[in-house]
């Protein structure tokens, strides 16, 4: 008789599948939808708009507004250093119809994520500024101004972050720990295309208990697709209006314009103005009108890399007033040509001549 053959025993059941942990984006009820907004705001590639502070960037380089001075004028810098940087500077102004003769020093010092500059005048006004970089995109400042004056001396605090496709900035100036006091602002630039940019600016004032002032401006840029002109708009306040435009003629000529209104009660002023620049070999020429009567114009002639001559002129027709002002800027260097790098080091292969 055949002895039956012992049935196998039954295979185990799977293991059951794992858990997901509640850490995870899944157990999270918005976790999906942010994935999905972060994933569709990434594929639209906006670029990054730039800081409110340079909204109007390139319109300010192009207007006269920064260049323009009268009297004699001399800023005499040496360079002690290049890599850290390490600059001296000695600035005089004298003759000027609107201030008095004045005399600065200045020192400065740079690497790649440090910036310290520090400036003394003849009547003892001591002004700071340090900027610490803790990544490309995200930078810490302090300014700092100690003057005989009353009211004149502050401190501001700044923290300033750039995203992939917007800009994020909050400042504090001469804020207080114990009650609060100082003004305080914030502002965020956001790209919502590829040419426009829309953003808002928060300022407030606490001067004491119950005693606070807040406002907001709203501000827009368009950039063109070849960024070749960009328009701004800024919004402060009841009926205050800033635009400019900007554009760039060719690859030596460009052009801005900027108009201010005021319609607030009790007020209404409006400023216009227009401006060009023409970039030569060795020479930069500014020139711009605006609708109050003022003709000014600027030129900066470089005879060599380390001399500049300057001539700033304007006349208000208006009034029947001119302002003329000349100065010279003049940068030596205590380094050898080998250490600025103009020369090749020893056993560097020639550079080939030049054929006629």
């Amino acid at each position: 008789m055949s002895v039956p053959t012992p049935l196998a025993p039954p295979a185990p059941p799977p293991p059951p599948a794992p858990v997901a942990s509640s850490s995870s984006s899944s157990s999270w009820p918005f976790g999906s939808l942010y994935n999905r907004f972060a994933s569709w705001r990434k594929s639209l590639d906006l670029p990054n708009p730039g800081t409110v502070e340079n909204l109007s960037k390139e319109s300010k380089q192009t207007l006269l507004n920064n260049y323009a001075f009268d009297g004699a004028r001399a800023d005499l810098s040496k360079g002690l250093s290049m890599n850290p940087m390490f600059q001296v500077t000695h600035s005089f102004h004298l003759g000027s119809q609107t201030s008095p003769p004045t005399y600065h020093f200045g020192a400065m010092f740079a690497n790649d994520k440090l910036f310290m500059h520090g400036n003394v005048d003849n009547d003892g006004n001591v002004s700071a500024r340090f900027n610490q970089g803790w990544s490309a995109n995200n930078v810490s400042k302090v300014q700092a101004q100690l003057s005989n004056q009353p009211g004149q001396s502050f401190v501001q605090m700044e923290q300033d972050y750039q995203g992939s496709d917007y800009s994020l900035n909050a400042k504090a100036v001469n804020p207080s720990p114990a009650d609060l006091t100082g003004i305080y602002m914030g502002s965020y630039l956001q790209s919502v295309t590829k040419n426009l940019a829309l953003g808002v600016e928060t300022i407030l004032q606490h001067q004491g208990p119950g005693m606070s002032d807040l406002g907001a401006a709203y501000l827009a840029k368009y950039t063109s697709t070849d960024r070749n002109w960009i328009a701004t708009a800024q919004v402060q306040g009841p009926g205050v209006l800033q635009a400019t435009y900007w554009q760039k003629l060719s690859e030596k000529v460009d052009v801005a314009a900027d108009l201010q209104v005021v319609a607030a009660p009790g007020r209404r002023d409006a400023l216009a103005t227009l401006a060009a620049r023409y970039e030569l070999r060795m020479a930069s020429f500014r020139a711009q009108l605006d609708s109050t009567g003022k003709v000014s114009a600027y030129l900066e002639q470089r005879f060599a890399p380390s001399f500049s001559f300057l001539v700033s002129g304007e006349i208000d027709h208006f009034k029947n007033a001119a302002k003329v002002g000349v100065g010279v800027m003049i940068e030596s260097s205590s380094l050898t040509p080998e250490e600025m790098g103009l020369v090749p080091p020893p056993g560097s292969p020639a550079l080939p001549m030049p054929q006629p």
